[in-house]
């Protein structure tokens, strides 16, 4: 087969006749094919025609996949969250694994809501609020210690005067009080009970 004009980006497949090389065009296959012309689109957003061949662009947040599609740039495994996200209609949010804790100033890392500062703790009248990340524990007042009581754990007052743990004068007498204790001195004594002369 012979071709007398040539077949500059293509093969001579018979007398005259080429078959163009793909993304040329025309009798002698030396016209570039504007590819971002066809229908279908070869691209989903911008399209640019280079010579035998054409290239994909993406909006801004978008990034090209193999296959010319745009698919959000804004995955989880791009934000990079402290603890995992979701994707909600194409928009990336970070999550927080526990109520107590709230998304940073930056939306990617957690930090600690204080539950006993804030009033949202709740604990019994002889228990006190201790703040742990994430979440809080309810800890026995002083003078109470935790004590397994009738079936369940309860903070039952600790009797200073007979554990010995008071701070009395030596010449008082020591009166348990509900989580705590009072100091009295003894008769012929005068004092605050923690000094007696």
């Amino acid at each position: 087969a012979t071709c007398g004009h040539g077949c500059k980006y293509g093969e001579c497949m018979g007398p005259n006749k080429c078959k163009c090389f793909p993304g040329f065009t025309g009798k002698t296959c030396n016209q570039d094919l504007n590819e971002c012309g066809l229908k279908p689109r070869p691209c989903e957003h911008r399209c640019m025609n280079t010579h035998g061949s054409y290239k994909c662009y993406c909006l801004n947040g978008y990034m090209l996949m193999p296959d010319g599609r745009c698919a959000s740039s804004r995955t989880c495994a791009m934000v990079n969250c402290q603890y995992g996200c979701e994707e909600v209609k194409g928009e990336v949010q970070c999550l927080c694994p526990s109520g107590g804790l709230q998304l940073g100033p930056n939306g990617r890392t957690c930090i600690d809501i204080d539950e006993c500062s804030s009033g949202k703790a709740l604990c019994s009248y002889n228990r006190r609020c201790v703040n742990t990340f994430g979440s809080y524990y309810c800890k026995c007042q002083l003078g109470y210690e935790l004590k397994h009581v009738s079936g369940h754990y309860d903070c039952v007052d600790v009797n200073e005067c007979v554990t010995n743990t008071h701070t009395c004068n030596l010449h008082a007498e020591c009166l348990n009080t509900e989580g705590s204790f009072k100091c009295k001195c003894k008769q012929g004594y005068r004092g605050t009970g923690f000094d007696c002369a």
